[in-house]
Order: structure tokens, then sequence, then C-alpha cells
């Protein structure tokens, strides 16, 4: 949780595309939800992007591999993704999106660390994080996290959503 608690301090890696900064300045100016809808999709997109376009095509491969189980394949290609280009950000939540889809909990934690730690406005990633607390039993901690996911991406209703739910419990 504290890289999440420092989120606001830091900065994101040099790596990430200058273009991310406004699109986070207007995706918290956004009145609308097709227009935050659009902005989010775009950061999405500037996540997933390499300037290297093997990289990028690995990445693309890699969630694919997620999406059809093929999980052990989806892995090897993470790693050697990671090895070569450890300051990929979205390659390494890639990884924290199968380890829990395996319930690898603490290889999925240590995935989002290495996310927060490149891209501390990853709302995605502190989502994540904020569901392994709940699986651990902390829901102070969960609900800590997912209201920081709210302060860079208001727009995440199905965030308001858990926090009412872990209020009525």
């Amino acid at each position: 949780m504290s890289l999440i608690a420092t989120s606001t301090r830091r900065f994101p890696t040099a790596a990430l595309p200058r273009a991310l900064d406004p699109l986070f300045c207007q995706l918290a100016a956004c009145r609308h939800g097709l227009e935050a809808e659009t902005t989010e999709d775009r950061i999405w997109s500037l996540w997933m992007y390499h300037p290297n376009p093997a990289a990028a095509r690995a990445l693309d491969r890699a969630a694919t591999e997620i999406a059809r189980q093929s999980h052990d394949i989806a892995e090897t290609r993470l790693d050697r993704l990671l090895r070569r280009l450890p300051d990929f950000c979205e390659a390494w939540n890639k990884l924290a999106t199968l380890y829990f889809l395996q319930a690898r909990d603490e290889e999925c934690l240590e995935s989002l660390h290495h996310v927060l730690l490149l891209e501390p406005r990853h709302f995605g990633a502190i989502c994540n994080v904020a569901e392994l607390a709940l699986l651990r039993g902390d829901v102070d901690g969960a609900e800590f996290a997912f209201r920081c996911a709210l302060r860079i991406n208001p727009h995440l209703d199905n965030v308001r959503h858990r926090i009412a739910d872990l209020r009525s419990h």
C-alpha cells in the first residue's frame, strides 16, 4: 500500500509516452461518460504501446494467450519480454493479470509493485492491489486503494459499487 499512498509524490518512468500526462488531466476533467470512456481507452492504448514494434506485438500476443487461457505460453512470452525491457510497464501489468488468474497472489503483488513503480497513475493496477487486499481480508486497505484509483480516474463506476459493497458489510 505504500506505493499507492505515495503515488502523488512520484513521477512515471520516462519510458512512458508523454502524451499520457494531458490525458490524465483530461480524464479528471471529463464530465460525460462517453468522453471519459474515450479518454480512458486512449490511456490504455498508450500503456500498451511500445516504440519497439516487436515488443508491442509480444505484449499483444501475451494478452491474447491470457484470454485463451494459454497461461504457460503467455508467462514465457512475458518473462522474455521483461528480461529485455524491464521498464515496459504494461508487460508487468499483464504478468500481474496472469498471476491473479492463477491465484498466485504474491507473484501478482510483486508484478503490481513493478507497475506502480513505473506508472503511479495506473488505476487498473491499483484496483488489482485492492482486490488482493480483499482476498487477504484487508477491507480497509482495499477501500483505501479503491479510493486512490478513483482520485486518478473518477469514472470507475464499478469501483464506486465495490466501495459501497464494502461499506454495507
